[in-house]
This record gives structure tokens, sequence and C-alpha cells, in this order.
């Protein structure tokens, strides 16, 4: 049973507000208006100038204690990405990050074509390729965090504005903890395309989203063999705090059990707002030992899933 040895996220010191960004983004006031007051946005985190993508990994990686002496144990470095190019070619982040964390017995690739739903995804390859390998003690290391480099990495029409937050995740085949009990993904090739370009997709995809998000939400609770009450915790992705609320509404589950207080602080991290949730909840003791919770995502293309943990 695939399970979450240890999660840490890391946020740059610099923390830009929403409204720094209009004239670039080219938003109009009213538009920043909206995802202040209803979309719950607030500021979003950005490296400082000449800090690069590798930087922004190995910090998050950096903040696991449980990577400490054991870089002869990590067997897989994965990069869960939301955009399908990051750099230029030939550069490779994640063989560099590897490299920079002393992993070198490490195969190392990137996870994508899910979007924001990746590192859900990551997840579970790390864990069954560990199944797979046999033998006690392996580790595959999920990193999660992307620059924003362009307005299509740095705005979601009418939805969300992404930051630079990242999260770094040790998997093992099994623990004590942050067991996983089931994992539900559903892909939408028929959303696929350039919503800032499209209308009349981007209103079908905000019409049918909810919809969506809710069946792997409930497939996924079903599938691990409980009720959405046995849940005490939901962690969602930061894409805004209002979409988050309807959902609560829709399946019957209580908002506040619905992490959501990053959203104004670290905007969408692209795949990385698993892992700064599940930080989050950690450090504020939001975790019940024994008592499973939800880790919800979904991705523009469009790829919506859920995952249930018991902690």
């Amino acid at each position: 049973m695939t399970a979450l040895a240890e999660v840490a996220a890391h946020l740059p010191a610099r923390s830009v507000p929403i409204e720094d960004l209009a004239e670039r983004l080219e938003l109009a006031p009213r538009q920043v208006k909206v995802f202040r007051r209803f979309h719950g946005l607030g500021s979003v985190p950005r490296q400082e100038a000449g800090e690069s993508l590798v930087d922004l990994l190995v910090a998050a990686a950096g903040a696991l204690t449980g990577l400490a002496g054991r870089a002869d144990d990590v067997r897989y470095v994965l990069h869960a990405r939301g955009m399908p190019v990051a750099v230029p070619y030939p550069m490779n982040p994640v063989r560099e990050v590897a490299q920079r964390l002393g992993l070198r017995r490490a195969v190392s690739f990137t996870v994508t074509h899910q979007a924001c739903a990746t590192s859900l995804l990551a997840v579970d390859v790390a864990g069954r390729l560990l199944a797979a390998d046999g033998g006690p003690g392996g580790l595959a290391l999920v990193l999660a965090g992307e620059k924003t480099w362009t307005r299509d990495a740095e705005l979601v029409p009418e939805t969300s504005v992404f930051g630079e937050g990242a999260g770094a995740c040790l998997v093992a085949v099994d623990g004590p903890r942050d067991r996983v009990l089931s994992y539900v993904s559903r892909s939408r090739g028929d959303f696929d395309g350039r919503l800032a370009e499209d209308p009349v997709l981007l209103a079908r995809f905000q019409r049918e989203y909810p919809e969506s998000l809710a069946e792997v939400v409930l497939s996924a609770v079903a599938k691990a063999g409980l009720e959405l009450a046995d849940l005490s915790l939901l962690l969602p992705h930061n894409v805004n705090s209002v979409s988050w609320r309807q959902l609560a509404r829709r399946i019957g589950f209580p908002v506040e059990k619905v992490l959501l207080d990053n959203v104004a602080v670290t905007g969408h991290s692209f795949a990385a707002d698993a892992f700064l949730n599940h930080a989050t909840a950690r450090e504020r003791g939001l975790l019940v030992p024994g008592r499973p919770y939800l880790i919800a995502a979904a991705g523009l293309g469009a790829t919506f899933s859920a995952m249930v943990l018991e902690h």
C-alpha cells in the first residue's frame, strides 16, 4: 500500500499582491476585485529575479527531514508538472535537482499531461514503481512547483492566479501513516483547448466542472469503502475559494472541513497545491491519526482526480 513518508512545502519570501499583476495580465479593476472579493485570492509567492526552477524544487526537497542520510534509498525522482514545457531544450530540471541533492542512484523523470492534477498521478506512479521493485526501504521523491514564465502560466481566465509555491513528498511502499486508500482520476478530453481564446469552451468547462469534480471525490470515497462523513478533512487545490464552497454544498460536505486558508496567500501553485495544503494541515494538527482525509485536484485539459488517505 502506497504511503506518504513525509511531505514538505516551500514558499519564496517574496509575496506579490494580485493588484500588482493587473497591468501585465491585462486585468481590468473589476476583474481584480472579483479575484479578491469573490474568489478569495490575495497575493501569490514569486521567486526573486535570477532564481530558477531548480532552486525552487531544491528548496522544497530541502525541507524534508527524512531525506537526510537516505540518498541511496531514493530510487526515483519525479517532477509532477502542470505545464507540458518548463525550460528550453536541452535543460533538464529534474535531473539537475537529483544531482544537487546527491541522488545519483535514482531514476529521474517528469510526469505531466494531467496539468494541476499531476501530483496525485505522480504519487500513484511512484508507489506502483516501488511495489514492482520489491525489497524494503525504497523511497521515491515527488516534487511539484513551477515558474510563472508566460501569461498562460500566470492566469486561469476568470478563475485563478498562479503562484510559485513548491512541494516535496517522500513516497514509500508502506508506512505507519498517510497510507493511500484509494485513487480515482477521470480525463475529459473534450475540454482540451485554450480557454483564454475560446469563450464557448470556457463557459462549458465552468458549467460542467462542479459535477466532474464531485464525481471523482464521491468515487474515491466509495472506492475506499467510506462515506463522506468519515473524512476528517478535504485538501483542495488552491484555484479559488468560491468553487470549493459550492462543491462542498453540492456534495453535502462541511465547508469548515475544507482547508481554504492557503488560497489567499499562495494562489494556485500548479500541482504543488496538494503538498502545500498537506504541510499546512500537519503543522496545524488538522490530520487526525487513524482518520481518513481526501486530496482533490483538477487540471485543465481536463483531468479531475481525488485520493483518499489515512493519517
